[in-house]
């Protein structure tokens, strides 16, 4: 049975904790504009001094500030903040201006290593068995009790094989809400379109003729019908991740780039209103699986705390996935801490395909 790492709260009646001073809070000078001395986020749990209370950060993102408003710390970026807002000083974690970091609420444990090993970083040599009975054990526990966000590249859309998985586990319910760009919407709906994706077979990889024209062809005839919704009822498509999406009432956010194509109606072409979208659907999310997709991964690394307060008071973990075939993506999100962030290197159309099956669909 699936469980939980136990979360361990930090102990106030220390020393440190009951001789802490009290945090400083300043007004934001402009709006969008902090103070010089603020306090900026971490993807751990933090916790601030005011009027003697230590009051947790509910939700925390890293690159934001702290802010005090309506007896809560609730967590803004810069460019949202207002003048006069409650904003909180200081740059010690460790109690010294009333802030304390807790870098090790879950408890994780720390092997003993030897000065001088071999395969100490995740790389294409790394067995990952025990990962995806790991994540079997999650998707299943996390399907009746949390959100699982998925972060998606293109990659998917160009293997008939990845487009079915990846359907199953929409339409099982292992799959609350999606985050990628136009490539991902465009390329699958055309392999249910057209069955091809960049102009190539789904499934046999073979180039049709003009099949240069066949996604620009699909963003025109989406953009003719007005919405994907529309395009999949008067196109009769049946098929495919966005097709199970639709069908099955799970959210995409499709944040723009500079190089798409089209885009496709819903696309966020403001990169702002983007982020937004992306943190109203990471704000609910206990597990993140990020693949192959190296700027979306990272982005959302960057909003993506290492814990999640719960409806009913606790506070549990969130996990983090990155799957890419290339070791950079996997390890560029080392560095923010085992528990949060873990990664695998592999074929992602692999993956989605081993995670079908391994769950039995």
């Amino acid at each position: 049975m699936f469980q939980l790492r136990k979360y361990y709260p930090p102990d106030f009646s220390e020393a440190k904790f009951q001789n802490a001073p009290n945090v400083v809070l300043e007004p934001a000078p402009m709006d969008g504009v902090a103070p010089m001395t603020y306090h900026a986020m971490s993807i751990f749990p933090e916790y601030f001094k005011i009027d003697g209370t230590w009051l947790l950060a509910e939700e925390s993102r890293m690159d934001c500030v702290a802010v005090y408003e309506n007896g809560k710390i609730v967590v803004r970026e810069f460019r949202l903040l207002k003048k006069g807002d409650l904003v909180v000083t200081g740059r010690t974690e460790q109690c010294q201006d009333g802030i304390y970091v807790h870098a090790n609420g879950f408890a994780e444990k720390k092997a003993e290593k030897d000065v001088f090993a071999f395969r100490q970083n995740r790389s294409r040599e790394t067995a990952f068995s025990r990962d995806y009975d790991e994540i079997y054990q999650l998707l299943k526990y996390e399907r009746e009790h949390g959100k699982i966000v998925w972060v998606m590249g293109p990659a998917f859309a160009f293997d008939a094989d990845a487009r079915h998985a990846m359907s199953k586990l929409i339409e099982n319910g292992y799959v609350h809400a999606i985050l990628a760009g136009n490539a991902l919407a465009t390329h699958d709906l055309e392999g249910a379109y057209l069955k091809t994706a960049l102009g190539q077979d789904i499934y046999t990889q073979e180039s049709m003729p003009n099949g240069h024209y066949n996604h620009l062809d699909l963003i025109n005839r989406v953009r003719y019908h007005g919405s994907i919704k529309k395009f999949i009822e008067e196109e009769h498509i049946d098929n495919g991740i966005i097709y199970s999406c639709e069908k099955c009432g799970v959210p995409y956010v499709l944040g723009g780039s500079i190089r798409d194509d089209g885009p496709l109606p819903p696309v966020y072409g403001d990169v702002y209103a983007a982020q937004d979208a992306m943190r109203n659907q990471i704000r609910g999310a206990t597990t993140v699986i990020a693949m192959a997709t190296m700027l979306h991964t990272i982005a959302t690394g960057n909003m993506t705390p290492s814990y999640r307060v719960m409806p009913d008071g606790t506070v549990r973990q969130i996990y983090f996935y990155c799957v890419d075939v290339s070791e950079f993506v996997v390890n560029k999100l080392a560095d923010r801490g085992s528990l949060s962030a873990r990664g695998i290197v592999t074929n992602v159309q692999d993956f989605v395909v081993n995670l079908q099956k391994g769950l039995g669909l």
